[in-house]
């Protein structure tokens, strides 16, 4: 049984609106760099669980021979467990650990 807390909270957390807006001055210019930010984790998260789901398809499609496998079922609780990528590109934007740029801000 795992006991380690995960880094990044899987629940709702109130965020401090301040707090989103200080490394670029722009709120809105925030919340961009953190939606883009997120759907890069959501599509590298779909292409893994897909990846690993993948291994179990069959080639025939008979609705028979369709089973249950606990493989299978463990993998997706696990995908469905993990944080939100919302959730971790906020921590990863209020961390440092994103890299942005705004090309329009460097040509002036």
């Amino acid at each position: 049984m795992n006991t380690n807390k995960p880094a990044v909270p899987n629940t709702t957390v109130t965020r401090n609106v301040n707090d989103l807006d200080q490394k670029t001055k722009n709120i809105y210019e925030s919340l961009v760099i953190i939606s883009k930010r997120a759907n890069q984790i959501s599509n590298n998260m779909k292409e893994e669980l897909h990846g690993k789901l993948a291994e179990f398809a069959s080639s025939n499609d008979n609705l028979e021979e369709i089973f249950e496998n606990r493989e299978q079922i463990e993998i997706s609780k696990h995908y469905e467990r993990l944080p939100k990528p919302s959730l971790i590109a906020i921590d990863e934007f209020l961390n440092d650990k994103v890299y942005f740029r705004n090309p329009a801000k460097e040509q002036q």
